[in-house]
């Protein structure tokens, strides 16, 4: 069994998680995103990213806005709609739930 194909794939499974995570507090243009990503340690490409945030914007989870940049052409700043807010919050309730039950499943010490 391929460790790294069962590594990428649980990073995969919360890759959206964290990119609506990322967006609670304040928009951001995709390399912001990318770097908040990269600085956790969840390895990513833009390659994965750009279509999942199209995804999540037909979904009607972000909106976009372009913004002029200073240093070179403009930005598509992505935020959360009030329904993506919503979904966060469930989504963080389902983390929690998921990540209670892995730790005592996992932490469990041999019952012989």
């Amino acid at each position: 069994m391929n460790i790294e194909n069962t590594k990428a794939q649980m990073r995969k499974g919360v890759l959206e998680f964290c990119i609506l995570s990322v967006l609670k507090e304040k928009d951001a243009y995709t390399s912001e995103i990318l770097d908040t990503l990269k600085n956790a340690k969840l390895l990513v490409v833009e390659g994965t990213v750009y279509p999942l945030l199209t995804r999540l914007k037909n979904d009607g989870l972000l909106n976009y806005r372009w913004e002029e940049s200073t240093s070179g052409p403009p930005r598509k700043y992505y935020g959360l709609t009030e329904i993506g807010k919503t979904f966060l919050n469930e989504l963080n309730s389902t983390w929690t739930e998921l990540s209670d039950a892995v730790n005592i499943i996992t932490n469990q010490k041999s019952q012989s």
